[in-house]
C-alpha cells in the first residue's frame, strides 16, 4: 500500500514573492501603476500546480516574506495512493490541498509608503487513475491519468485611498475580493519497485515518476483568466527494517530511512525561487496489523530538505491501510 502524508516546511530562504513598481501622480494620492494583473493570475495558478501534482518534497511549504518574516506562501497537502490488489492492478490516488498566498503591494505618495496585502486562498482536489503493468519480478510500469479542481479567492478589500483613481483599471475585480475556479487535466508515468523480505522483515520501495498537468481557469472574476503548464520529475526511495529485536503490538518495531528528489519544469520553474528540492529522512514505524483496525502501519519521519537557495526541515506522519 502507499502512504498518505502531511508535512510542514519552513524556508530559511529570504524570498520576495511579487515586486510591483508604484509611482505617484501629481495630486499626491497613493497610486498603483503598471500592475499586471494577468501575469499575477498566471503566477497564482502556477503556484497551484504544486498542490495539483503529488510530490513528497513540496507537499507542504511555507516560504517567508523577506521583510516581515511571516509566511508569504504556505501550502499543505494530504494524500496517498494504492493498488487494489495483485490480481486487480488498478491504481488509485488522490489528495486535498490548501494554500495561502500573501503578496505585498507597496503604495507610495512620494513621501510615505504603505504595504497593501492581498490575501488569496486556494483549495485543490486532485485525483488519479492508473494501471500496473508488471515488467519483471517486483517491477511495474504505471501510467496514470490525473485530474484536478480548485478555487482561488481573495479575502481582502483594497483600501479606497489606494484605488480611488483606478476604478476602471483592468483586473481590479480580481484584486479586490476576486476569485477564480480552476480545472486541470494531465498524466503521469511511473516505474515502481517493491520488495519484501519475509525472513528479515525488510521492505524496499523505489519510485521514479514524471508528471504533467495543464491548469486553466473556468470561471470567476470576469476580467482575468489564468493558466499554467507544469511538469515535475521525481525519485523516491524508502527502506524499512526491524530495530534490534524490539517488538510492539506483537510486531517488530521498525526504523525507516528515505530520500527523494524533485525537479520542477514548465511554469513551475523558479516560481518559488528554486528549481529542485531534495529530502533525506529517518523515522520509526509501528505495525498494528495484528489488530482489527483500519490503519495497519503508522510512520513518523523527520526530514532535512534542501534545494537551490533553500534549506529546511519537515516532520511527516504517514499511514498504510
Amino acid at each position: 500500500m502507499r502512504m498518505c502524508y502531511g508535512r510542514f516546511f519552513r524556508s530559511k530562504f529570504l524570498y520576495t514573492f511579487i515586486v510591483l513598481f508604484l509611482t505617484m501622480k501629481a495630486h499626491g494620492a497613493f497610486q498603483l501603476q503598471r500592475v499586471n494583473v494577468q501575469e499575477l493570475a498566471n503566477s497564482i495558478v502556477a503556484l497551484m500546480s504544486f498542490s495539483a501534482i503529488p510530490d513528497l518534497a513540496s507537499s507542504s511549504l511555507a516560504v517567508n516574506n523577506a521583510q516581515t518574516g511571516n509566511p508569504a506562501i504556505s501550502m499543505t497537502q494530504f494524500g496517498g495512493g494504492f493498488t487494489i490488489s495483485h490480481s486487480t492492478p488498478l491504481y488509485l490516488e488522490g489528495a486535498a490541498a490548501y494554500s495561502r498566498y500573501d503578496p505585498k503591494f507597496i503604495a507610495s505618495d512620494g513621501t510615505e509608503t504603505r504595504s497593501v496585502p492581498l490575501k488569496w486562498n486556494s483549495g485543490t482536489l486532485q485525483g488519479g487513475v492508473g494501471w500496473d503493468f508488471e515488467i519483471a519480478r517486483n517491477w511495474v510500469i504505471r501510467p496514470i491519468f490525473n485530474f484536478s479542481f480548485g478555487m482561488i479567492f481573495s479575502d481582502t478589500e483594497i483600501g479606497a485611498a489606494v484605488i480611488a483613481d483606478y476604478k476602471g483599471m483592468e483586473g481590479l475585480d480580481f484584486l479586490d475580493n476576486g476569485n477564480l475556479t480552476v480545472g486541470g487535466l494531465g498524466g503521469a508515468g511511473m516505474i515502481a519497485y517493491e520488495f519484501h523480505d519475509d525472513i528479515k522483515g525488510e521492505d524496499v520501495d523505489l519510485q521514479l515518476r514524471y508528471s504533467y498537468i495543464h491548469l486553466q481557469s473556468m470561471g470567476g472574476s470576469r476580467s482575468v483568466s489564468g493558466y499554467s503548464d507544469s511538469e515535475t520529475a521525481n525519485i523516491y526511495y524508502r527502506f524499512r527494517a526491524p530495530m534490534f529485536d524490539w517488538r510492539l503490538l506483537g510486531e517488530p518495531f521498525r526504523y525507516v530511512l528515505e530520500t527523494s528528489g524533485s525537479h520542477y519544469m514548465g511554469d513551475q520553474t523558479g516560481v518559488l525561487g528554486f528549481h529542485y528540492l531534495a529530502t533525506v529522512g529517518a523515522g520509526i514505524e509501528l505495525d498494528s496489523s495484528d489488530y482489527n483496525v483500519w490503519v495497519t502501519r503508522t510512520r513518523l519521519v523527520g526530514r532535512y530538505m534542501f534545494g537551490d537557495n533553500v534549506t529546511g526541515w519537515s516532520v511527516g506522519l504517514a499511514c498504510s491501510f
